[in-house]
């Protein structure tokens, strides 16, 4: 059982993170919801398409501007706020790895707390505890914030992920995290090369196999477009094939851009796998 929020889903529900970004220089959207307005658009669009929880971040991953906690604070604060008056029954996560953020982000109305970079500050843990909210355990490759990876190796780049995202779920536990809160990312891109990201989605299945539900955030990347050589407007389609592989070897929750495309694509997954379809007319008429 997962429990994030007002929300409960089983163990093979898959469920759905729409990413918004509070930047105005995301790579991606390129900032199309920085301002109050679109951003809360694209909230009512994700919700309307099927997403349960809404991803909010106030810095872009890669390098840039420098962002001081205060700023990420001033992005995300109010919107979290604005958000749960709006939605009240969506689950709200807010990509942080800054404890002092993430506890002004609670104090607001989030429900989960989205920590890309492996724990870099464990603070951020001990202030989900002391809220009683989700918390996603990643793996960076020991990477700091906002770098990105050069000439990085592992031995065992999986037997890596499985040590450090179980290691911080269970430390999460231990300091009070809600045991059914708790969702463990092999943390694609992150301290990893393409070849590295593309074993992890391989072997997605031995982190499922912890008992831990399984959080991917596939949208878009950069081990998308250098396995398919396409630029970021054109990995969508690779995205979804990653996002179906991801499904069937058992991963739950899904951070995305395209919120529509890949309810589909689990909706066809979860068939496949024994699941209903939506409807059975063919060869009963």
């Amino acid at each position: 059982m997962l429990r994030l929020g007002r929300r409960q889903f089983g163990t093979h529900e898959p469920v759905i993170m729409a990413i918004v970004n509070r930047t105005p220089d995301s790579f991606y959207d390129q900032g199309a919801t920085f301002r109050d307005e679109p951003a809360l658009a694209r909230v009512e669009q994700a919700v309307a398409e099927g997403a349960e929880i809404i991803d909010i971040g106030g810095v872009k991953a890669g390098p840039g501007e420098e962002v001081t906690a205060e700023e990420e604070a001033r992005r995300t604060v109010g919107f979290v706020a604005e958000v749960r008056r709006r939605f009240p029954d969506v689950i709200i996560s807010v990509d942080t790895w800054r404890a002092e953020v993430g506890e002004a982000v609670c104090e607001a109305g989030a429900d989960l707390l989205n920590d890309a970079w492996g724990g870099v500050d464990p603070g951020l843990a001990e202030v989900a505890a002391r809220y009683g909210v989700g918390l996603v355990c990643t793996h960076a490759g020991g990477a700091a914030p906002r770098t990105r990876p050069h000439r990085i190796e592992y031995d065992d780049v999986m037997a890596d992920i499985l040590d450090v995202t179980v290691g911080l779920a269970e430390r999460a536990l231990a300091l009070g995290v809600p045991r059914e809160s708790i969702m463990i990312d092999p943390g694609h891109d992150f301290g990893k090369n393409t070849r590295h990201s593309l074993e992890a989605t391989r072997r997605l299945d031995e982190m499922v196999a912890t008992g831990w539900p399984v959080l991917v955030s596939l949208s878009n990347k950069d081990f998308v477009g250098e396995t398919l050589d396409r630029p970021v407007k054109e990995r969508v389609v690779g995205t979804l094939a990653t996002t179906a592989v991801s499904a069937w070897l058992g991963a739950q929750v899904y951070r995305v851009h395209e919120v529509a495309e890949t309810r589909q694509v689990l909706d066809m997954v979860s068939a496949i796998a024994g699941g209903r379809p939506a409807v059975a007319r063919r060869g009963l008429a």
